[in-house]
């Protein structure tokens, strides 16, 4: 079994950067990776490589970006054989969170139905054919899928998962030359005021932020000048000036920070240098949107909330409710 080849992988990228001029995130991105692949590597990365390689190889693949399963299909039924590889694979790329999926048949029912969000957030974006969208904490892609669905130009998903780096790779290794990429990286690992994409995206990151001012900052400097923010995060009931801290965990997470009310979020949007900021939609997060499934056999949310009261989580704080502000540069 060869290992990541993340030199191969990445080149295309990498010219990319160089292309657009930005020589110098080029040379900080290729740090990075050396770091991740070379000098410091995940002790799964032998084990999620073999999943990926057990995967078969089928011509002629198509992919429909379109449908809420983002799904690859061959132009004729698998053998057994490669039906085979293909359940042995995709179990060895497990959990899967963010999704749903689809490869030749086999349907993958994530943990999140991501689709239902894209459902919520789509009708209020602007027309993404033609650019060019940051998407951070992309987890596994399903997003940036549906983005280049929509027709952009070019998607760059950012995570440091490396698992969600190979379950996107398990999807892209049967598309050719789909400008999608995810990259195993931070927003810190980004250079400041990129200033490189027309729309971003940062989808239930806000929170995991010790300053959220900060991230919001961070953003705005990503975009060009016109360009497009789109924001979900949690929130909670009340008014300008409310934000929730919770003591320690959140729904059993301990990494998150702050969750303010929607007048709260867009004060700081307004102080942060955004212009035009509206909530879109706010809705409650339910176990039917988030769940366990033979996907992911790990605990999920109906285990964060008081079973006793379900409007609260196992800590007492008000249930998960998520809004979604657009917003822009100016």
């Amino acid at each position: 079994m060869a290992a990541f080849d993340w030199r191969n992988h990445f080149t295309p990228f990498l010219n990319y950067l160089n292309g657009e001029h930005q020589q110098a995130w080029a040379s900080v991105l290729t740090g990075r990776l050396v770091s991740r692949f070379e000098d410091n590597p995940h002790g799964d990365m032998a084990r999620w490589q073999a999943a990926l390689d057990a995967l078969p190889s089928v011509t002629d693949a198509t992919v429909d970006l379109n449908t809420s399963a983002v799904s690859v299909s061959g132009p004729e039924p698998l053998s057994p054989e490669q039906a085979e590889r293909l359940e042995q694979g995709l179990r060895g790329l497990m959990p899967w969170r963010k999704g749903p999926f689809e490869f030749f048949g086999t349907h993958i029912d994530t943990e999140w139905r991501s689709d239902w969000k894209w459902d919520r957030v789509a009708p209020h974006l602007a027309d993404l054919n033609g650019r060019t969208i940051l998407d951070v904490g992309c987890g596994s892609g399903y997003h940036c899928w549906r983005m280049a669905g929509a027709g952009a130009r070019r998607v760059v998903g950012i995570d440091p998962g490396l698992l969600f780096m190979f379950q996107f790779l398990a999807m892209k290794g049967y598309l050719d030359n789909v400008p999608v990429d995810l990259l195993p990286v931070r927003m810190e690992d980004l250079p400041e005021n990129l200033e490189l994409f027309d729309t971003t995206f940062s989808m239930g990151v806000l929170y995991h932020r010790r300053s959220p001012l900060d991230h919001l900052l961070e953003l705005k400097g990503t975009l060009r000048r016109g360009g497009e923010l789109v924001l979900e995060t949690l929130v909670v009931d009340g008014p300008e000036g409310y934000s929730l801290m919770p003591e320690d965990r959140y729904g059993q997470m301990r990494n998150v920070w702050f969750l303010p009310s929607c007048p709260t979020l867009l004060r700081w949007l307004d102080r942060t240098g955004f212009r035009n900021a509206r909530v879109v939609d706010v809705s409650d997060t339910t176990t039917d949107e988030q769940r366990s499934t033979d996907w992911m056999r790990f605990n999920s949310l109906k285990d964060f909330l008081d079973p006793d009261d379900p409007s609260k989580t196992i800590e007492g704080y008000p249930g998960p409710k998520r809004a979604t502000i657009i917003a822009e540069k100016p």
